[in-house]
């Protein structure tokens, strides 16, 4: 439906379609699953559609936008691209999985890009419930946050399924807690402890959980 371009008016209209009806964005019209992480500084939500990101660009003057789905074939990310750049936003792609052990490299990477970030900025994913809530608890502990302020952000609030596989971001966030947290700062042991496929091992997830979240819910 949607070959990545839209510099035609019937490309244009596939990339809508392709938003509305493949990724689902006629959910996200009315629904945005936004928060404040840190006032003036950082806020989540789902994928923006272009008119909500101009008005959450005026209303929270907002400079940056990272998306934690990354470059994609789809008519959400070749719109909302288009759209920061009309804004004068920075466009970031920093992609992580919603259920997979956080990559160190990438966890590293985002840490990176918080350093010299464009503030305001918004972090989304596709529904704001997982990566999105990842990234916003990642930003509370590089920023001296703590491991309990950072598993708030995922949350039955954002929709998001702590049971199903998804709640290996959570796990992620406690085995912090559990072995480092007020002994060794996050990024340290992120760098030099951290321990992908030992938490992969942990982690058991619940199948009726998955079940909600990727049948019925038809998560990302």
């Amino acid at each position: 439906m949607f070959a990545g371009d839209i510099t035609s008016p019937r490309r244009r209209l596939a990339a809508w379609a392709d938003s509305f009806f493949v990724d689902h964005a006629f959910f996200r019209i009315f629904w945005h699953n936004f928060a404040t992480v840190a006032e003036g500084r950082l806020y989540r939500a789902n994928h923006p559609i272009p008119a909500w990101l101009a008005q959450a660009t005026r209303r929270h003057g907002l400079r940056t936008v990272i998306n934690l789905r990354g470059a994609r074939l789809c008519g959400s990310d070749a719109l909302s691209r288009e759209a920061a750049e009309r804004l004068g936003l920075r466009h970031i792609y920093a992609p992580f999985e919603s259920r997979g052990a956080p990559h160190r490299d990438r966890i590293l990477n985002l840490a990176a890009i918080f350093a010299d970030l464009r503030e305001p900025a918004l972090i989304h994913c596709k529904s704001g419930a997982d990566r999105a809530g990842l990234a916003a608890g990642l930003f509370i502990l590089i920023n001296g946050g703590t491991s309990r302020q950072a598993l708030a952000q995922l949350s039955w609030r954002f929709l998001h399924i702590r049971a199903s596989s998804t709640g290996i971001l959570d796990a992620f966030f406690a085995m912090y807690a559990r072995e480092a947290e007020g002994k060794k700062p996050f990024l340290d042991w992120v760098q030099d402890d951290y321990h992908e496929e030992r938490l992969r091992a942990e982690f058991h997830p619940s199948r009726a959980a998955d079940l909600l979240n990727d049948r019925l819910l038809a998560r990302e």
